[in-house]
């Protein structure tokens, strides 16, 4: 239970699914409640598939290029950090490739689902790399189970936001949602942080 709920929290953390709010509700003000309810069921499972997929197909890639862990773990440190530092400044969306022309294109486009709502919006090098990570640590069946799970558990919680993105704009409101995202930019960088200390420590010692 309890790598479930680290991995839940630290999934959370570094996807942001509340500060993915405002644009969600930008992106679809046009569109009819089924139509939202379909591009968040969407945006759901292509979040569950990229993150499944690099849980369990990441460490091959690593093997393929010669990268270690520790050097896995301090990049993907560094661009959770610099995600948290973008959330605490509110920069988030600029730096997940979100602007004004990119509201535009994906306006103009029938489906918004994959891009730019799964990916970059949510499903980005953070998510991935932190878990790569976690699967060379935890990679006993139990372990992994549970952590599937986790995965699955954080792609129906988006769901649910972003089924429930218009309401929660409301309720929220434009200073709420900051306030959130600033919150959890502190935990992210917090994440990034330790991962690099970890990979650090490691290298230290193994060199000794």
């Amino acid at each position: 239970m309890d790598l479930f709920i680290y991995l839940f929290v630290a999934l959370f953390s570094v996807l942001n699914p509340i500060g993915t709010v405002p644009i969600f509700v930008g992106l679809t003000q046009n569109d009819t409640k089924k139509e939202r309810s379909r591009i968040s069921l969407w945006t759901a499972i292509n979040v569950f598939i990229i993150l499944i997929v690099s849980f369990f197909i990441g460490q091959y890639v690593l093997i393929f290029f010669g990268i270690s862990i520790d050097a896995l773990r301090i990049a993907g440190g560094i661009i959770i950090v610099n995600s948290g530092f973008s959330l605490l400044s509110g920069k988030f969306n600029k730096k997940r490739g979100i602007n004004k022309k990119a509201e535009t294109d994906a306006q103009k486009r029938n489906d918004i689902a994959l891009t730019p709502l799964a990916i970059p919006m949510l499903a980005g090098p953070g998510s991935i790399s932190l878990l790569i990570a976690f699967y060379q640590e935890h990679n006993e069946t139990v372990e992994i189970i549970v952590s599937s799970l986790a995965i699955l558990a954080i792609a129906f919680t988006i769901f649910i936001i972003l089924r429930s993105a218009h309401y929660l704009a409301k309720i929220l409101g434009a200073s709420g949602i900051v306030a959130i995202s600033r919150i959890v930019g502190f935990i992210v960088i917090a994440i990034g942080i330790q991962y690099i200390v970890s990979a650090i420590i490691n290298i230290i010692k193994t060199n000794l």
